[in-house]
């Protein structure tokens, strides 16, 4: 299990195309902002809060360096002075306070707009793109990119961002105030700006590749925990939880080993960057002190430089302690955007018919596939189905059963032949009406967390107690809902974990005998129901799917004696064709299937 499962689905296997091409990180953040620009208005507010408060901020240093002066004024100490900058001192400090809280709560409110709108794009996206890459990728990850990496952006622009802007803001200001102040001591302040340039330019280049990794890394670990949670039981049953732990701490340590390395890379920006503005701090001490002794700057001019020197370096400082941050966000970003500039599906021709008045005539002819382009899974198929019909697709594992009804659906497009449906080929029609046309069962069934009606009205929107009551009744499930304390009113949770896998097939086949549908497909929809049950429910859908084309795909041969067609599948192949007694005459592979599962 550790190499199926730690070192295969997740890994380069099946989703490493969405993580090879290297960060981009100038366009991942022109992307991000213009998300961000959707909320324009809100932005320029918080703009001009954040330049409003740095603004009163920074005049607070000038006016320090005011009242050091009234004290050191000859004839004594100005305390009118004094206590008229301490209090503009006071009133602006609180000023760009207050602009501050305001922009923190702007900020927080503009990050869920994005977010929010982030996330219904990505849903949006994954509506759009074709089975085949549902197919291909692993839930965990497609679930770590919607939620964790969205979630990592938030919390980026929220904070990080707010710090970012008011970082620049203050270093431009207190540049300009330095450089109003002494533009000698200015020159030895910015002697260290290259250095500190220079490193971080160097842990850059370090940590990025590190975040994209951990976010990948949290994927796998999602994907992993997801499937063996939904695979508990057979888990347990093989005794494989040693096994499935070992596995897992593989992928955590991955994991752990990957946040690990981008936060101790990331953190040495904070300390290298803080060591250089100290270097700095010195030589302003001592150049500072020359000045004053040869009286070309005051003392209190000296200690506004100071401290602005400290507004000017302690962002640089700021940014370069979030950095790690930051770094992480536009990773996560990067995944994002990444997923969202997937293909979508192919989209319909130009003067797509839409299929109405459906008669439900299919048929294929010389239909080939292939899933790789490589290794053929039908040849030449060709069939027939009349309008009403049961069509009956059986043969041995693997030989394009399921394959063909993705074909009728339109889930994959055929590389050649044509599939028509009451005349039109189907890459003619629009896929929308292609598919409203078909009801469809899988063995695979799915229950969404809500009540019993809710879940069979599902394919009706607007359907009545009485038409859900009636499939159910047909579907062999009526008695047992009515069993339950809240009869049709019962809550279904966490895919209807609370009822047998029978009872949820017999659900799912409730709901698509609801939709009125000319067309039915059931993919060995019955497969977890016993063969009486079966039996019944196709003398039931039969009855009801009256003048209705259905598509049954089964393994058990004795529920489909009744089927006008059966085709005997192999190899990609329609080897056999006929119904029950003729298949049966004629002694080929399908008297073979047949006696062989009664043998």
């Amino acid at each position: 299990m550790s190499e199926r499962r730690g070192r295969g689905m997740t890994a380069p296997g099946r989703n490493a195309h969405l993580d090879k091409k290297p960060v981009n990180k100038r366009a991942t953040i022109l992307r991000l902002l213009k998300y961000m620009l959707n909320f324009k208005w809100l932005l320029l507010l918080a703009l001009l809060l954040t330049i409003a408060s740095n603004a009163f901020a920074l005049i607070g240093p000038r006016l320090s360096g005011a009242a050091i002066d009234c004290i050191g004024k000859e004839g004594g100490v100005d305390f009118r002075g004094v206590a008229h900058y301490a209090l503009l001192m006071l009133l602006f400090y609180l000023g760009s306070s207050l602009f501050s809280y305001l922009l923190s709560i702007l900020m927080v409110h503009i990050s869920r707009k994005v977010t929010l709108r982030m996330r219904r794009d990505l849903f949006n996206r994954l509506c759009d793109v074709p089975v085949g890459f549902i197919d291909t990728h692993p839930v965990g990850d497609l679930i770590s990119r919607i939620f964790y990496d969205t979630d990592t952006i938030n919390t980026s622009l929220s904070s990080d961002v707010v710090h970012v802007m008011a970082s620049m803001i203050t270093i431009v200001g207190s540049f300009f105030m330095m450089l109003s102040i002494s533009p000698p001591l200015l020159i030895v302040s910015a002697i260290t700006i290259p250095i500190s340039l220079l490193l971080t330019t160097q842990i850059t280049k370090r940590t990025q590749p590190l975040f994209r990794l951990r976010s990948r890394k949290m994927g796998e670990l999602n994907d992993f925990s997801e499937e063996m949670i939904s695979g508990l039981k057979t888990l347990k049953a093989y005794n494989q939880e040693d096994n499935t732990l070992n596995s897992l701490d593989e992928l955590n340590e991955e994991v752990v080993s990957s946040y690990y390395k981008s936060e101790y890379y990331s953190s040495m920006m904070g300390p290298s960057v803080n060591l250089v503005n100290n270097l700095s701090m010195a030589l302003l001490s001592v150049f500072g002190a020359m000045m004053f002794m040869n009286g070309k700057i005051s003392v209190g001019n000296i200690s506004s430089f100071v401290q602005y020197s400290r507004r000017f370096s302690g962002p640089i400082n700021e940014i370069a302690n979030i950095y790690g941050e930051l770094q992480s966000a536009i990773a996560a970003a990067d995944r994002v955007f990444t997923l969202m500039d997937e293909p979508l599906e192919k989209a319909d021709c130009e003067n797509a018919k839409i299929l109405e008045n459906v008669q439900g005539e299919v048929e294929m002819q010389d239909v080939s596939f292939s899933y790789d382009k490589v290794k053929p899974v039908l040849k030449h198929l060709s069939f027939q189905a009349r309008s009403g019909a049961l069509i009956a697709i059986v043969g041995p594992t693997g030989a394009g059963k399921t394959t063909l009804i993705n074909l009728l659906m339109r889930f994959y497009d055929i590389d050649s032949g044509r599939v028509t449906v009451d005349g039109h080929e189907i890459d003619q029609l629009t896929r929308d009406s292609l598919r409203r046309a078909y009801s469809m069962v899988l063995q695979d069934t799915w229950l969404f967390s809500g009540t019993i009606y809710d879940n069979i009205a599902y394919a009706k929107p607007g359907a009545t107690r009485e038409e859900v009551e009636q499939v159910a009744k047909a579907a062999r499930i009526h008695n047992y809902i009515m069993s339950l304390p809240e009869g049709y009113d019962t809550i279904i949770t966490d895919d209807g974990a609370n009822i047998s896998k029978g009872q949820k097939q017999l659900l799912t086949i409730a709901r698509a005998m609801l939709l009125d549908a000319h067309m039915l497909i059931l993919d060995e929809a019955t497969s977890n129901v016993d063969t009486r049950t079966e039996v019944q429910i196709q003398k039931a859908m039969r009855r009801l799917m009256q003048d209705k084309t259905c598509f049954v795909v089964a393994h058990r041969l004795s529920t489909i004696k009744n089927a006008d067609l059966i085709l005997v599948v192999k190899d990609g192949n329609v080897i056999e064709r006929g119904t029950h007694q003729e298949l049966m005459r004629q002694g080929g592979f399908y008297r073979e299937l047949y006696d062989a599962q009664f043998a």
